[in-house]
């Protein structure tokens, strides 16, 4: 499962969430009739329970949405806190230069000399941008995501090529 976002709290009384995502483009997500919710982030699969998405709109500078199983304020009120996922498969496609940030994590990092510097462990939105959590063992590196840093991203050969020394 790709881990989207979190479901903060309830809007309104018709059943409706407002929607923290983790990613650039949520209303996207709009293109998909089924989302799933978990407690659990890090939760297998078939712990992941799939709701019929009624609708999703932008409100404010995040996105509400209502689900199929959801009616009024109390259900939704009870939702909050879960996480919201979609399989792979589910999502939309990106543009080009684009990544869902579930494909990024475990893929290896190294620099231009060659110098393996870890694994993708996370990422940090830190609103400027996002921010590659890099980790070798005890060792942790931040790499900003954007292009001056961020040379090439190779999904198939699950690597990163950035221009960061190893000293940094």
């Amino acid at each position: 499962m790709i881990v989207l976002g979190r479901i903060s709290e309830a809007f309104g009384i018709q059943g409706w969430v407002r929607v923290q995502a983790f990613g650039d483009d949520p209303l996207s997500w709009r293109r998909m009739p089924k989302w799933w919710l978990s407690s659990d982030p890090d939760a297998a699969d078939d712990a992941w329970r799939p709701v019929g998405l009624r609708a999703c709109r932008a409100q404010g500078k995040g996105i509400v949405a209502a689900f199929a199983e959801v009616e009024d304020r109390n259900g939704a009120e009870a939702l909050a806190g879960l996480y919201i996922g979609a399989p792979r498969d589910a999502l939309p496609e990106t543009a080009s230069g684009e990544y869902y940030w579930g494909d990024l994590v475990g893929l290896s990092v190294e620099n231009k000399a060659g110098v393996v510097l870890g694994v993708v462990d996370s990422l940090v939105s830190t609103g400027a941008h996002d921010v590659l959590q890099i980790r070798d063992g005890e060792v942790e590196r931040l790499i900003p995501f954007v292009a001056a840093y961020v040379l090439d991203v190779d999904l198939d050969a699950k690597r990163i090529l950035v221009d960061w020394e190893a000293d940094w």
